[in-house]
């Protein structure tokens, strides 16, 4: 009876410890696209030239292969608990480079939830990846690169 009690006590505890266990997974948010906010399209204007729609949203997620007047800006979040939320704006630009129409689809007013990451980024060209420790680039002096 003894040696059944301990059977069955260590195999709900691997049970509960295991995969299949009733603690939930870690899901984050996803977001993919350009970042797309209510401020920078109050900031688009008619008549603006495409520098300065590059220069207030950047550069376009997609641009219509067969038509370069018209630039997509796509903002996706898959939120992890609650669903997707998708933005858009559609630009559309004259033949002389000059913005003509502004098009959204999607929910501009609430604000998106962008956390900063704030655990380790990539490396930098003088971190030892392995290490983390900044080492100093070393250059060849050019009379020295070009001796045989």
């Amino acid at each position: 009876m003894q040696k059944l009690t301990r059977i069955i006590t260590l195999s709900v505890a691997l049970t509960v410890v295991s995969g299949c266990s009733y603690v939930g997974v870690y899901k984050r948010d996803i977001p993919q696209g350009n970042l797309v906010t209510e401020e920078m399209v109050s900031q688009l204007q008619p008549g603006m030239t495409r520098e300065q729609v590059t220069y207030v949203m950047g550069r376009p997620l997609l641009e219509a292969p067969f038509d370069t007047r018209e630039w997509d800006y796509v903002y996706r979040i898959d939120k992890a608990y609650a669903g997707v939320e998708q933005r858009r704006v559609t630009l559309t630009f004259d033949n002389m480079g000059r913005l003509v129409n502004i098009e959204q689809q999607g929910d501009f007013s609430n604000d998106l939830p962008i956390s900063a990451d704030t655990g380790v980024g990539p490396a930098t060209e003088t971190t030892d990846p392995i290490t983390g420790i900044n080492t100093p680039i070393q250059r060849v002096p050019s009379s020295e690169a070009t001796a045989p």
